[in-house]
């Protein structure tokens, strides 16, 4: 029996009884059990492109906001630390996109693990950490983090 076997871009593997491009033809033997199998490519056909080095997936990368803490209150000047703890760490084809309150945070480059919100207002916010893998198109959000400014009043005699 005669098979055609062929890998796509995706890494996927296909069988057909039909020819494809790049694909490499693959004789089975007639017996039940199978056990013998030739692989001949098909001439004039391209080889069957490598397969990727198993990157690591998104899926099971370990993703967490480590500051602020959930429901962490800010007094002061409105300044709150923020920090991403990521296992495995951050690779150069990832990208981490972070939004407060639903807005994306601006001038943050790609690959910032930490950074200073500065010059909050009085309230509640909430952040979030999305990376994206900018080959795959994979991505994954680590769970988000409600937490609280309290400033001093322009009335209060701790304002300055």
């Amino acid at each position: 029996m005669v098979v055609y076997r062929w890998v796509d871009a995706q890494g996927v593997v296909h069988y057909s009884d039909q020819p494809a491009d790049g694909a490499e033809k693959v004789i089975t033997s007639s017996g039940p059990s199978h056990a013998g199998i030739l692989s001949q490519p098909l001439p004039g056909a391209a080889p069957a492109a490598p397969k990727p080095k198993a990157a690591t997936s998104l899926a099971s990368a370990q993703i967490a906001i480590t500051s602020p803490g959930h429901e962490q209150t800010f007094t002061g000047d409105g300044t709150v630390p923020v920090s991403l703890s990521m296992d495995p760490a951050l690779k150069a084809n990832q990208t981490v996109t972070w939004t407060l309150n639903g807005a994306q945070v601006q001038n943050q480059p790609p690959d910032a693990t930490q950074f200073t919100l500065t010059d909050l207002a009085r309230g509640v916010y909430t952040i979030e950490a999305t990376v994206t893998d900018t080959v795959t198109g994979e991505s994954k959000t680590a769970e988000p983090v409600t937490f609280n400014v309290l400033r001093p009043s322009l009335l209060s005699p701790q304002h300055k």
